[in-house]
């Protein structure tokens, strides 16, 4: 085992940060990890910080206590940065600043790893610019975005970008197949519909409401019959994203609460020092923060879901040689196919970008879910 192991599919990224690990001497002070979602940016920050802490030789062994700490994230010197809200606000900017001045406290390095850099605002960006342009000699930036375009192209310029790919569907399928014990059939479908997206993939592969969750999603174009089977269609989508949202946030709660109970002290009967009950609280707070912007990412997700079945129907009308994202459905999307027009097919898919646009200006969900289905309905 090594902290490289869940990086599906990267082989050249993880070359690059094995070496960059090594290299103490030449190692750059900033890092830029891009990629599109699933393609595993924020876990390849987290592999590199866990290298770069790692007390072993090669770097990046997986089992060392520095290791072990990275990876559950209670090492004292990797902070781990995840905005709750919809954006990162310059006060958090400048107190994250000031913390990743502070020389280390028993590792290697000071890092910072920055999920979702994108969602800084320009001021809190700026402070971060002035951060990164004269950083301690033992601190390292950590920065994860979509992609380059994402930040201020003077900090892009300082950080050395790794660039991750959507991994391959076979490498996702064998991933499922070898590591969690999931059979090939099922690897394989679970890796397609989710298109590379390896968290995505692994959910559909082992969880049977997710499964469940998915199907509802995809039998909304079947349902537009009527005015009424489309507001009914709008609630579904909904619906399926924020019980998705809801599974992951409690997921994440738990490990975070988890970690921080054991980092406070608690004892074997699950009681907690004196003193620990405000981080718990403050915590708590952050997570329910979050759990907006993990509702709205779900929403887009299942967007996206909703967008492939479209994206198949126009493969097959225009005789394109893909292959289909959702291979499970590929007789209804035939009859589909052979029952509309290309043309209703790509204005159907422009419905589905312009609700995402209009939910990242903060339109109300349910109002711009309802306008997309009577959209798809009349498309």
């Amino acid at each position: 085992m090594s902290v490289w192991d869940d990086l599906v599919g990267q082989e050249p990224v993880v070359a690059q940060l094995t070496s960059a690990a090594s290299d103490g001497a030449g190692l750059a002070h900033a890092w830029l990890f891009t990629g599109p979602p699933g393609a595993g940016r924020t876990t390849a920050a987290r592999a590199f910080a866990a290298a770069l802490q790692c007390q072993e030789v090669p770097r990046g062994c997986g089992h060392c206590p520095s290791c072990h700490q990275v990876l559950q994230g209670t090492h004292a010197d990797v902070k781990v940065v995840r905005p709750t809200g919809l954006s990162y606000g310059a006060d958090q900017a400048r107190k994250l600043v000031l913390s990743a001045a502070s020389s280390p406290s028993g590792g290697r390095w000071q890092i910072v790893l920055f999920e979702d850099a994108h969602r800084a605002t320009e001021t809190a960006t700026n402070v971060l610019l002035k951060a990164i342009e004269e950083p301690p000699a033992r601190t390292i930036w950590l920065l994860c975005t979509p992609s380059p375009e994402d930040l201020l192209v003077t900090i892009k310029s300082r950080c050395r970008v790794v660039t991750l790919r959507t991994p391959p569907v076979a490498a996702v399928a064998d991933a499922l197949f070898q590591r969690d014990g999931v059979d090939r059939d099922t690897a394989d479908l679970a890796a397609r519909v989710a298109q590379g997206h390896i968290g995505q993939a692994r959910r559909l592969a082992t969880d049977p409401e997710a499964r469940g969750r998915r199907a509802a999603v995809m039998a909304v174009p079947r349902r537009l019959t009527s005015v009424s089977s489309a507001v009914a269609a709008a609630e579904a989508i909904v619906k399926a994203a924020a019980d998705e949202a809801q599974v992951q946030s409690e997921e994440l709660d738990e490990e975070e609460t988890s970690a921080l109970r054991k980092a406070l002290g608690e004892s074997e009967k699950g009681r907690m020092p004196r003193g620990t009950a405000g981080a718990l609280k403050e915590l708590a707070d952050r997570q329910k923060s979050r759990a907006t912007r993990v509702r709205r990412d779900a929403l887009d997700r299942t967007l996206l879901d909703l967008a492939s079945y479209y994206r198949d129907v126009l493969t097959l009308q225009l005789g394109a040689v893909s292959e289909l994202c959702n291979v499970d459905l590929a007789a209804e999307l035939r009859t589909s196919a052979a029952d509309g027009r290309p043309e209703d097919t790509l204005r159907r898919l422009d419905a589905i970008m312009e609700c995402r646009e209009r939910l990242e200006l903060n339109v109300n969900p349910q109002l711009a879910v309802e306008a997309l289905t009577l959209a798809l309905r009349t498309g």
